[in-house]
C-alpha cells in the first residue's frame, strides 16, 4: 500500500484523451490542416458515434469550465445552426459514399442544448438525421438538459425525435448548496424538471449531483441522495467538485485555498464513499467512479459493435472534437468569456469546413494508452485477450512501472486475472482522477503543460 495516503485524489478528471489543451494549430503542424476527406479515408465508419455540441446556457455555473457562453443575443442559435448545417453537410461529403456509413450512438450536449427553443431542437434533429444520415430513432440518442430549460415543449420533441436517454444537471437540491457553487436554483424548479421528464417517458433518466461544494456536510449530502432516490433515475453521476482557474470560483479566489487544503480531498473521499456505498445499498450498480445505475433498468447501450476505444467519433459544433485512428481534432478552446465568444463567433462566420483546425496527431503508443484509459476507468474493467488482439502486446508488458505502481498503492483488483481482465479495485475506482493522469505520455503532459490558459 505504499504511498497511497500520499496521492492527491483529485488532480484531473480523464473523460477523453489527448485533452484538447495538448492540441494545437495544424495549420503549424508539418502536415498542414488536414481535409476531412483524407483523414476519414480507409477509416471504419460503419459504427460512428455522432455529437452535437451546443455551447449556450442560461447562467454559467461556478465550477464550469466547458466550452460555453451566456445567452445568445442577436439571433446568434440561428446563425449557430446555420454553421452546423454547413459543417455536417462538409463533413458528411468528406465521409463519402464507397464504405456504408452508419452512426451507432448520438448525443448532443453543452452547454445545455435544451437552451434552444422547441423549433431549433427540430432543426438540430433534422441536422443530424437530414445531413449526417443518423437514424435518430433507432440507436442511443443523450441530451443533457438544466432545471430551467427542461420544459414541457422541448422535452416532446426531445422525445418524438428517439431520445432514449436525458441527463439533468441538478448538482444538489440543497439551495443554500446551489448558491455556494454559483448556481442560484429553487428546489421547487428541480422537482419540476423531473416531473416533466418523466410525464414524457423518455426511457432513462440520468441525475448529476457533486460533492465537495462549500458547505456541505455528510447530512445535506445525504439529502441530496435521497432526494434524488425519489425520483429512481436508472442513472445517478456522482460528480467531486473541482475550482479551476478562469472559472466562476476560481475567480472567486477559491482555486488557492481549495489546492492547499488537504482537508478538502479528504472531505470529498469521504462523501464519495458514503454516496457510492448508500447508492450501492439502494440497488444501484457502480459503472465507474462518477457512475452509478439501477441494477434494473432498461439498456439503451446500442449494438454492441460500438466501442469507445476504437471506434471514431464525429463532433459538430466548435466544442466538439473528432477522433480518427491517426487525429482527434476539434476547433480552438477556451474557459475566459471573452475568448468563448470570439470562437464561437469565428466558427459561425466560417463557410469552409472542409479541413481539420485544430487538433494532436496520435501514433501507436497513445492508441495504447487511450485503450487502457478508457477500458480500465470502468468499473468492469480491460479485457487483457481485446488488448492482446489489436496490439499484439499485453498491458502489462507496455505499461510495467505504471501498473506496478498501481498494483503497490492497493489500486488493482488481484484476483480479476484470472478472469482475463485489469481491474480497478474499489480503491483505485476511488482514485481514477489521479491514476488516469499517471497514464499520460510525456508528450502529452509536456504539450498541456505549454498550453496557455484563456
Amino acid at each position: 500500500m505504499t504511498g497511497l495516503h500520499t496521492v492527491r485524489p483529485y488532480q484531473s478528471y480523464v473523460y477523453a484523451y489527448p485533452h484538447k489543451t495538448a492540441y494545437s494549430r495544424l495549420s503549424e503542424h508539418p502536415e498542414g490542416r488536414p481535409a476531412l476527406s483524407e483523414l476519414w479515408a480507409g477509416e471504419r465508419k460503419d459504427a460512428l458515434s455522432l455529437y452535437l455540441h451546443i455551447p449556450f446556457c442560461e447562467v454559467r455555473c461556478g465550477f464550469c469550465n466547458l466550452f460555453t457562453r451566456i445567452g445568445a443575443p442577436d439571433e446568434l442559435t440561428t446563425r449557430y445552426l446555420d454553421a452546423l448545417d454547413r459543417q455536417a453537410s462538409a463533413v458528411r461529403d468528406a465521409l463519402g459514399d464507397e464504405e456504408p456509413v452508419r452512426f451507432a450512438a448520438a448525443a448532443f450536449g453543452g452547454g445545455t442544448p435544451t437552451y434552444l427553443t422547441a423549433g431549433e431542437l427540430e432543426r438540430l434533429c433534422d441536422i443530424a438525421e437530414k445531413r449526417m444520415g443518423a437514424d435518430l430513432r433507432s440507436v442511443p440518442l443523450s441530451v443533457e438538459t438544466s432545471p430551467s430549460t427542461a420544459t414541457a415543449d422541448r422535452l416532446t420533441v426531445l422525445a418524438d425525435r428517439g431520445t432514449t436517454r436525458i441527463s439533468i444537471g441538478v448538482q444538489s437540491f440543497v439551495e443554500a448548496e446551489a448558491r455556494a457553487a454559483v448556481r442560484p436554483q429553487r428546489r421547487a424548479d428541480v422537482e419540476k424538471a423531473l416531473g416533466l421528464i418523466r410525464e414524457t417517458r423518455i426511457p432513462l433518466l440520468n441525475i448529476d449531483l457533486i460533492y465537495g461544494i462549500d458547505g456541505q456536510t455528510g447530512r445535506s449530502w445525504r439529502t441530496s441522495l435521497d432526494a434524488a432516490l425519489e425520483w429512481r433515475p436508472e442513472e445517478l453521476y456522482l460528480y467531486p467538485l473541482y475550482v479551476r482557474p478562469l472559472t466562476g470560483l476560481g475567480r472567486l479566489g477559491a482555486a488557492g485555498e481549495a489546492v492547499a487544503d488537504a482537508a478538502w480531498d479528504e472531505q470529498r473521499l469521504r462523501l464519495y464513499r458514503a454516496g457510492r456505498d448508500h447508492l450501492l445499498s439502494h440497488g444501484y450498480e457502480q459503472v465507474s467512479m462518477r457512475m452509478f445505475r439501477r441494477a434494473d433498468a432498461p439498456r439503451t447501450d446500442g449494438p454492441d459493435d460500438y466501442a469507445c476505444q476504437t471506434d471514431g467519433m464525429i463532433g459538430l459544433g466548435c466544442g466538439a472534437r473528432s477522433y480518427t485512428s491517426r487525429l482527434h481534432y476539434s476547433f480552438d478552446y477556451a474557459v475566459e468569456m471573452r475568448e468563448v465568444r470570439a470562437i464561437i463567433d469565428g466558427y459561425t462566420a466560417t463557410e469552409d469546413f472542409s479541413h481539420a483546425e485544430v487538433g494532436r496527431f496520435t501514433d501507436g503508443g497513445e492508441a495504447r494508452r487511450r485503450h487502457l484509459l478508457q477500458s480500465v476507468l470502468q468499473a468492469e474493467g480491460l479485457h487483457v485477450s481485446e488488448y492482446r488482439e489489436r496490439f499484439g502486446t499485453s498491458p502489462h508488458e507496455d505499461f510495467p512501472e505504471e501498473l506496478a505502481r498501481f498494483g503497490d498503492r492497493g489500486w488493482l483488483d488481484a484476483g480479476a486475472a484470472a478472469g482475463g481482465l485489469l481491474r480497478l479495485s474499489p480503491e483505485g475506482l476511488a482514485h481514477s482522477d489521479a491514476l488516469g493522469p499517471d497514464l499520460f505520455s510525456p508528450a502529452v503532459r509536456a504539450a498541456m503543460a505549454a498550453y496557455e490558459l484563456k
